[in-house]
């Protein structure tokens, strides 16, 4: 019998990647979401490691290159998002007055399983922290249902690793 497929994104359909209009402060939040520490694009760099680190183990392996695909999908919104909003979309977010370039060094490159998915579950745990804030605040409807939709994709990664770490961590 075939192993069952890992579903690493909700079945519920995106909302249209829209905006009502142009908006500095909103613009900084998506670059946040698409450069900064806690961003998708530290998930995605994070998640092609923990590929690599696990390679002897393909099906987390392949989980984690899954769910690295899922967030990439977040990535394009949140860069799509920002340049409507009237900013660059760059891998950056703004600091103060300036802005800053993602780096690797965002990220913790855990050796042992059990701390890679403790800081998994911890990093998307603070992503859905960071989207539930932003959609609290934001007052245009098409990013914060962009926003929820992105959560439930994130809530989704929780379970799986914390899965993950049931099946391999004991």
């Amino acid at each position: 019998m075939d192993e069952p497929k890992l579903i690493a994104a909700s079945d519920l359909p995106y909302p249209p990647v829209a905006v009502d209009g142009k908006n500095p402060a909103y613009a900084k939040a998506m670059l946040d979401n698409v450069g900064g520490a806690n961003s998708e694009m530290s998930a995605i760099s994070l998640y092609v490691y923990n590929n690599l680190r696990s390679g002897h183990t393909p099906d987390i392996a392949q989980t984690f290159h899954k769910v690295s695909i899922v967030e990439m999908h977040h990535l394009e919104i949140f860069g799509k998002l920002a340049c409507m909003l009237g900013e660059d979309p760059r891998m950056w977010t703004q600091h103060g007055c300036k802005k800053a370039y993602w780096t690797p060094g965002y990220n913790q490159y855990p050796v042992h399983f059990p701390e890679m998915m403790r800081g998994v579950i911890a990093g998307e745990n603070a992503a859905i922290k960071k989207y539930q804030y932003q959609a609290s605040y934001i007052k245009d409807p098409n990013i914060t249902a962009l926003l929820e939709r992105i959560i439930l994709d994130e809530q989704l990664h929780v379970q799986i690793f914390e899965k993950m770490a049931r099946e391999y961590c004991q």
